[in-house]
């Protein structure tokens, strides 16, 4: 059983992660296109071309870290290593030198991806820490109810801090304004990755040393299905989520036409999320895990819908269907990093093989591939409904923009429904495996 601290510890990794991924999600679109002066149409394919070195890093990563063997363990030597460099990466992507409109994208790609790799190398073996300090399924669902409660703090911190900040250090320089924001969250986030190695502990190993070549791991990993389902799941929600979140500062902004209001608006959503998260273990204790996350899909999906039918002037009720979509929604995502370590689970029972640090490095790969959609297809849609930054918008657009924020991000969450059904982990067959294992590991 794990005491509290080291739960709170592992989930202010999650602060320190989510300081930076949040605010890629809720304000570096905005922050290229209206900031650094990149088209739309640019930024969504800037977005997508990085994932395609994501897919050569991913895994290379996870196996790397299923290799490493050192005093503090596998996975979270690499809190320590890598926790300044992801700072200062950090900050220099949120840095506009004086540039050409080629020398802004240039620059741009380079520093996302510098960004995106750094976020790789640190986030990976962190995922898997979260898988190897507990071997019960119950205490897992905790222990990511932990993580997702304090990753969502940082989120909060992002949402309600970032704009006031870039106010107040930038005195109307909006670019010197991000740029001593970021150096003030990634101080900040470093800070919470020590910590987090500090006071965390790796307890589940590997029956065995891996032996496997990496081509080898990656088609064992292939035969477990399970984690196939995760892998498809995780890429359609993270286009879907990103899709709605990214679009939330444009929908306040010009479809509700309260620009002065982002703030609140974003901020009360990441309340949503917190609450959802903390949800999470409670409801696992009475509904089965892959029940809970179907059926939470389906509420998620209609509350989206639900924010297509109201009118531009009910503000009050914007915010409280933006707040209950975040709720419900989040309520979901510790139960999907549970299913993770499920998976592992599965697939050291039916190939003898424990690949922790892969599967999570190609399901985070998934999650950053539909990062990349969504932020592609935000990008992508405000070029095609001809969205202008700073100007008055046509009513086109503005549709154009309710649409992208609310049906199309529905679809994708019925669709992470529909895929989910195919995932045979449920809680009975969880708890077979793992005595199965519990019994091979004592022979």
């Amino acid at each position: 059983m794990l005491t509290k601290k080291e739960k709170i510890a592992y989930g202010l990794g999650d602060t320190a992660s989510n300081i930076i991924f949040q605010t890629v999600i809720l304000f570096l679109t905005f922050f290229y296109t209206d900031i650094f002066g990149i088209s739309p149409a640019v930024v969504g394919t800037l977005f997508l071309v990085v994932r395609v070195i994501d897919a050569i890093t991913d895994p290379l990563m996870g196996s790397l870290t299923d290799s490493t063997r050192t005093r503090y363990g596998s996975y979270r030597p690499y809190l320590l290593w890598l926790a300044v460099p992801f700072g200062l990466i950090s900050i220099i992507t949120f840095t506009t030198p004086d540039l050409s409109d080629s020398g802004k994208v240039i620059y741009a790609f380079i520093t996302y991806t510098l960004l995106m790799l750094v976020y790789t190398a640190i986030n990976i073996p962190y995922s898997a820490l979260g898988g190897v300090l507990s071997r019960d399924p119950n205490e897992r669902v905790s222990i990511q109810s932990y993580r997702f409660v304090f990753g969502m703090l940082g989120g909060l911190i992002v949402s309600a801090c970032t704009l006031p900040l870039v106010s107040w250090l930038g005195q109307g320089d909006n670019a010197l304004g991000y740029q001593l924001t970021m150096v003030l969250m990634s101080c900040l986030g470093v800070v919470l990755f020590l910590t987090c190695f500090k006071f965390t502990k790796e307890r589940v190993c590997a029956s065995q040393a891996i032996r496997l070549n990496l081509k080898q791991q990656m088609t064992t990993l292939w035969r477990n299905g399970p984690f196939k389902v995760l892998c498809c799941a995780s890429a359609v929600l993270l286009t879907s989520m990103v899709l709605r979140t990214t679009l939330a500062i444009y929908y306040i902004k010009y479809v509700l036409g309260e620009g002065d209001l982002v703030t609140q608006f974003v901020t009360l959503g990441m309340i949503g999320n917190i609450l959802g998260c903390a949800c999470a273990q409670p409801l696992s204790k009475f509904v089965d895990k892959k029940t809970a996350y179907i059926y939470l899909q389906y509420i998620s999906a209609a509350i989206s819908c639900l924010a297509f039918w109201l009118p531009s002037d009910s503000l009050v009720l914007a915010f409280g269907v933006y707040f209950l979509w975040c709720f419900f929604t989040q309520m979901a995502t510790p139960l999907l990093w549970a299913k993770m370590a499920d998976t592992i689970d599965f697939g050291q029972w039916q190939d003898g093989q424990r690949l922790t640090g892969l599967v999570y490095a190609s399901v985070v790969f998934f999650i950053k591939l539909g990062l990349a959609l969504g932020g592609a297809l935000a990008g992508w849609l405000l070029a095609y409904y001809d969205y202008q930054a700073n100007t008055v918008l046509s009513e086109t657009t503005k549709s154009g923009i309710l649409m992208s924020f609310t049906l199309y991000p529905a679809i994708g969450s019925v669709l992470v429904a529909l895929i989910m059904k195919r995932y045979i982990l449920d809680n009975k067959t969880v708890r077979q495996i793992n005595a199965d294992l519990a019994t091979s590991n004592n022979t």
